[in-house]
């Protein structure tokens, strides 16, 4: 799943929250990090911008010539519903003992599955676009 990510959102924005920021042994490579949160600071460091809400990282998208990614974690997902349209969901065939976060109940109502292609170690990413 990783290397797919990596095709995926190299060269573009990815929005995060803390929790997830703080996972990263160091920031995504070739992207734009954007944490999101309210109380937490974040060290300087090329390609990382602190964000305090929603609406502030919407209104830098103008200005970006990349695409947005929200990667997680389940209240940045939840966060940005009504913003989202177009997913990209990769199904993992194994259960994660001690995973917290999980995406909102029915985070796909309202999207169509566009493609679907098969990744490595039996993974599959389905495409879905607003409908």
């Amino acid at each position: 799943d990783l290397k797919f990510f990596k095709q995926q959102t190299t060269g573009h924005a990815c929005v995060m929250g803390h929790r997830t920021w703080l996972s990263l042994a160091k920031p995504l490579p070739q992207r734009l990090n954007i944490i999101l949160s309210r109380a937490s600071e974040v060290s300087p460091q090329p390609s990382v911008i602190l964000l305090r809400d929603r609406l502030s990282v919407l209104s830098l998208k103008p200005y970006l010539s990349c695409d947005l990614y929200i990667i997680g974690g389940a209240q940045v997902y939840s966060a940005f519903l009504a913003d989202i349209d177009r997913w990209i969901v990769t199904e993992v065939p194994l259960a994660i003992e001690g995973a917290e976060a999980v995406m909102p109940e029915g985070f796909l109502d309202g999207f169509r599955a566009t493609q679907s292609r098969q990744l490595e170690d039996n993974l599959k990413a389905t495409f879905y676009e607003r409908s």
